[in-house]
This record gives structure tokens, C-alpha cells and sequence, in this order.
């Protein structure tokens, strides 16, 4: 029989008590090696935390059992899904109000599920901001949404174009980006067109790939129900019943994306994404994506949701980078 593991008491009075049981062959994918992950649930939270067996007992104050529930419940299911990490520890925290960003309701975390395509991957959003931003998608036609790398603007995107197009909410996925990256241009790349474009195109490519099985995005590919096509090649065209992304907008001029969001046709709906602090274009004051921000503010059906560095869902240390560049960018513009 295992030893119980303690943590440190941190209230007199305990409200409640519970169990949660633990899958027996996944405690160390869930827990972390050495415990690192429950001990960084367990320095979220005002309950003490006890490691008996297979189980997790759980004494505190009674606000936080479902949150404390939900938690564990992501941990498991990413532990099904995937190598459970501290990053991934930290967003489930966050989406149950632990940390700054979370809701801090009590809510099913069913809620916050977009897509289920394919087997053993649940698409959820993992902070109060990536909420808004489905929620805002799910309800306009036309959508903004700007923040740093790495909070889940483009991914989201591709999985709430896989949700429509699944349930049969619209007949084709459109996925466009402009080619301009960090001052190349086409030229730059060999091969032909597709092999030039292709690059650009990967991070679409890799998120459509994790929620359709391969086989299947290559046979609506070839029928033209998804497309990935450089912005360029939108002009003229009328996009009727799809689900369009346009993706790293910031690197659009303000006759680019006037073009594309004029390309709209009846029962269609877009995200448009970007980083404002990634602009790559020669001039970066002519960048469509602020000049829309800011002329499009007050259209009806047009929503903007800003996400920021605690959203971000990749490695830990992204947020301390974000956060460290955010820093040297203000000090810059005061100095």
C-alpha cells in the first residue's frame, strides 16, 4: 500500500471533504513526476490536498470543490490525450479561476468544448478571454481578434471552422494569410506557386491536421471544400456558405483587408486574427489590421476580443517573454 503524501495545512476550519479517484495506470502522467503537478495545484488553492492510493482527498473551503473537480477532471482528460505539463496545468487552473484570467465560476466545463473531430482530441478554450473570443465567433459574422503568439487566436480559429463545416453550418473552410513574413517575400522561396505558399501556411495546415484526420482534409482539399490560398488571390472572388480565417492580419495594408472583408457573401462568417506587435511589413504604419480596429469599432455585427499574455497556452515561459518584450516596447516609447 502507498504512503499517503501530505501537503502543508492551511486552514483550521475545513468545510468540506471529498474524493476524487485517480485512473491507477496514468497517476504519474497526472500527478507529474515527483508530484510537481499536484503541488502546483496544490499552491493555487486554500485546500489541503492528501495522495491516498489511487485517490485524491480533498479538505477545504466548499467554493472550491467544483473548480478544484474541473481541474483534475482537464488533468485526466489531458493525461488521455497527451503528456500532461505545466503549462497545461497552469491553463486549467486559469479556466477554473485560480488563476488572474479564469472565470472563477462554477460552470460544466462541457461548456467551454468547440470541437471533438478527431478521436481522443477535445478542443476546449482555457481562459475567460479565449471564452469571449468563441462565444463573440459563434455569435457575428464577422469577428477580431488580436493578442500575442501563442493565445490560441489562430487554432481557436481553425476549430470553430471545423465545428461549422462538420455540423454542416457552412459547405467550405477558406483559410487565407498574406505572404509577407519577416520581410521575405514569394520570390525568396524556391519551387512553384504551392511550394512557395506552403510555408506560410504550415501553422493552418498542422491545426486543421490535428482536429480532421489527414486522409480526409487532403479529399476536401481536392474537392475545394477547405482552401489555403494567399490573400492575394481573393480579390474579384465572392465567398458564399463558408467559414473564412484570415490569418496574421497585421501584415495586411489597409486596401488588403478592405478587399478581403468586402469578399463576404451571404451565409458566410470570418475571424480575422493578428498580432500588433508582430507587424512585418515595410512601413508598418500602413497596417490594415489598426487601421480596422479602430474604423470598424462601432459597426453592428462586428465583434473584437483582445486576448493577452496570460492566455497564452504554449510553454510557461511564454508569458514571462511576452510580458518581458511588452515591457522593453513601453520603456522605448517613453524614452
Amino acid at each position: 500500500m502507498s504512503r499517503p503524501r501530505f501537503f502543508h495545512d492551511k486552514r483550521s476550519i475545513l468545510d468540506t471533504h471529498f474524493v476524487i479517484d485517480l485512473p491507477s495506470g496514468s497517476m504519474v502522467d497526472i500527478l507529474g513526476q515527483e508530484d510537481r503537478h499536484l503541488r502546483r495545484l496544490d499552491a493555487s488553492v486554500r485546500s489541503n490536498l492528501v495522495v491516498r492510493g489511487d485517490q485524491l482527498h480533498v479538505h477545504g473551503p466548499i467554493e472550491e470543490e467544483q473548480r478544484i473537480r474541473d481541474v483534475l477532471r482537464d488533468m485526466i482528460e489531458m493525461s488521455r490525450t497527451g503528456a500532461v505539463d505545466a503549462s497545461g496545468v497552469d491553463a486549467a487552473l486559469t479556466l477554473a479561476g485560480f488563476h488572474p484570467g479564469g472565470s472563477g465560476t462554477v460552470k460544466d466545463s462541457s461548456e467551454a468544448v468547440i470541437v471533438y473531430e478527431r478521436p481522443g482530441l477535445v478542443v476546449k478554450t482555457r481562459s475567460r478571454n479565449q471564452r469571449e473570443y468563441v462565444e463573440s465567433a459563434r455569435e457575428a459574422d464577422l469577428t477580431f481578434a488580436v493578442g500575442p503568439a501563442g493565445t490560441g487566436k489562430t487554432y481557436l480559429a481553425v476549430a470553430l471552422a471545423v465545428r461549422s463545416f462538420t455540423a454542416d453550418e457552412v459547405d467550405r473552410i477558406i483559410l487565407v494569410r498574406p505572404a509577407v513574413e519577416a520581410g521575405e517575400t514569394l520570390g525568396f522561396l524556391p519551387g512553384d506557386l504551392k511550394e512557395k505558399v506552403d510555408p506560410y501556411f504550415r501553422p493552418l495546415y498542422d491545426a486543421l491536421m490535428d482536429m480532421i484526420p489527414p486522409e480526409k482534409v487532403k479529399r476536401f482539399m481536392d474537392q475545394n471544400r477547405i482552401e489555403v490560398a494567399p490573400l492575394a488571390y481573393m480579390r474579384g472572388r465572392t465567398l458564399s456558405n463558408a467559414f473564412v480565417i484570415l490569418d496574421e492580419a497585421q501584415n495586411t495594408t489597409s486596401e488588403q483587408l478592405k478587399m478581403f472583408l468586402t469578399r463576404l457573401g451571404h451565409g458566410s462568417k470570418a475571424i480575422v486574427t493578428g498580432d500588433l506587435t508582430q507587424i512585418d511589413l515595410m512601413d508598418k504604419d500602413r497596417s490594415g489590421l489598426a487601421q480596422a480596429l479602430v474604423l470598424l469599432r462601432d459597426i453592428q455585427g462586428i465583434r473584437f476580443v483582445s486576448l493577452e499574455s496570460t492566455d497564452v497556452v504554449r510553454h510557461g515561459l511564454v508569458q514571462h517573454i511576452i510580458r518581458a518584450y511588452d515591457r522593453e516596447s513601453g520603456n522605448s516609447e517613453m524614452s
